[in-house]
């Protein structure tokens, strides 16, 4: 675990300052400089635009992940690397002709609740194929075990470009559709340093020579297209859907709540940069120790940290929405229940990184499908009923579906679980903090409330991991610490 916990840290500190700036971004500043109607245009663009990526990507992000530690020569890797640039090509080039013949088509399917989507199609497909390949380049990058530039630029380098669009917006420098327009920028430029980085670490060398399991390859991209884009449509759906069935501005409310509840996640996004790699090179060598020690070090390091963000998320977020505009303050509960979600899916550690490049990922993958269609389904089924909180409770649904077929799958076929008994010894810790914290109010500015009811909870959570040992990881990284301040 040493080069995964040294990246996995790495990335989640500059995970933590991409979304520090990204709360900014969306707390105050698209809050105050944009109305929620534009505000909640941008979140169907980005949201329309994530689920249009693992198409037009040709699930070769995965597949360079899986198969490219299984090339020992040089000149069988530079192949499956032509090979991975050119395939999403076969897509990208069709939907091209697709949405300039069909545009007026597709901008009337999304339109029909909100008209002011319609003319943004081309936004949503220049921003969905360049965030394809910025994240083929970012895979590229990560099988060389170089993750950290790649989380920059994924992280931080567009929140704070969208950061320095919005002051300039105020500043009635930009207009609000020029706004729009260098947004979709800053995502093409992010793809081309990414390109230039991934370049820099191994330059390609065209070899049209196919790999002799190109077979092989080219099933698992195949699938790996249904898989990826029923992993996206679990997240990102629910906006696109809340725009097809009620007013644009619920959007914008629910992408605030969801933003707050979805920095429990950032550990696990920070950690499964590296696992990912290192559990297909696990695999491709057969070495079953190893995988059951990452599996289980790598879910409750995650449940260390989404435990006691959730609990300080949650005990606080009355104080934060004081500090926002009135509109969006009523989306408590979709904060406590995406929170749940993202608990859920750091307890599972490197699960998915398991079965994405193991044999069984066929099955897998059909869950997937079967499970987007679910989600779908429930929100077809909930938003007209409850609106943001529908959203919220169809995500919650699925995701808790997904997450125990995967666990239970991996248990029964690599006959292992993430639990250990420091898992159960963790969640009690987290009870007894978040009990009694739960009644304690202050009567002082927000920002004191939350600094006087976060700080002793922090000290007293990693007091107690540190003097039961709870964790090897943790441990080690304090020790380092104490170390540092001697």
């Amino acid at each position: 675990m040493g080069i995964v916990l040294k990246q996995a840290l790495n990335n989640t500190v500059i995970t933590y300052i991409g979304f520090a700036i990204g709360a900014v971004n969306h707390l105050f500043l698209f809050t105050k400089f944009l109305t929620p109607e534009y505000f909640g245009l941008v979140g169907v663009i980005l949201a329309a635009s994530n689920i249009l990526m693992p198409i037009v990507a040709f699930g070769v992000p995965n597949t360079i992940v899986k198969f490219f530690s299984s090339f020992s020569k040089n000149e069988n890797s530079d192949s499956f690397l032509t090979l991975m640039l050119l395939l999403p090509l076969g897509l990208i080039l069709p939907l091209l002709g697709l949405v300039y013949v069909a545009n007026d088509l597709i901008g009337d399917f999304l339109s029909q609740q909100n008209a002011i989507v319609k003319d943004y199609v081309w936004y949503i497909f220049i921003t969905g194929v360049a965030m394809a390949y910025f994240e083929i380049f970012y895979s590229w990058a990560r099988v060389h075990m170089k993750s950290v530039f790649g989380n920059f630029m994924k992280e931080v380098f567009v929140r704070a470009g969208t950061m320095v669009l919005l002051i300039l917006l105020y500043l009635n420098t930009i207009s609000v559709d020029i706004f729009l327009v260098a947004l979709v920028g800053l995502y093409v430029i992010r793809m081309v340093f990414m390109k230039m980085y991934a370049y820099h670490l191994r330059m390609p060398k065209l070899n049209f020579n196919w790999p002799q399991n190109v077979k092989r390859i080219l099933s698992y991209t195949i699938l790996i297209i249904v898989g990826g884009s029923a992993a996206v449509v679990l997240l990102e759906v629910d906006k696109v859907m809340l725009n097809q069935l009620i007013d644009i501005e619920n959007v914008a409310y629910y992408g605030v709540a969801v933003y707050i509840a979805v920095v429990i996640g950032v550990p696990s996004r920070s950690m499964q940069q590296i696992t990912s790699p290192l559990t297909a090179k696990l695999l491709n060598e057969n070495d079953t120790a190893g995988l059951k020690t990452l599996y289980q070090k790598s879910s409750l390091t995650l449940f260390i940290a989404s435990g006691i963000l959730f609990l300080l998320i949650v005990l606080n977020v009355k104080e934060l929405y004081v500090l926002i505009p009135e509109a969006y303050r009523g989306g408590f509960f979709v904060v406590l229940i995406i929170g749940l979600v993202k608990v859920y899916d750091s307890l599972l550690g490197n699960n998915n990184a398991i079965l994405y490049n193991s044999d069984y990922y066929r099955a897998i993958l059909l869950m997937g499908l079967l499970i987007a269609v679910l989600t779908i389904l429930f929100n077809f089924w909930l938003i007209p009923k409850f609106g943001i909180e529908g959203a919220a409770m169809a995500s919650l649904l699925a995701f808790f579906i997904f997450n125990t077929i995967k666990l239970v799958y991996v248990k029964a076929k690599f006959k292992m679980l993430p639990f250990t008994s420091n898992t159960a010894k963790v969640f009690g810790l987290l009870i007894l903090i978040g009990v009694p914290f739960y009644f304690v109010d202050f009567s002082f500015h927000p920002i004191d409330n939350i600094l006087l009811k976060s700080i002793p909870m922090i000290l007293i959570y990693v007091f107690v991991l540190y003097r039961f040992q709870m964790s090897e990881d943790i441990v080690g990284v304090i020790d380092k610490v104490l170390k540092r301040g001697r």
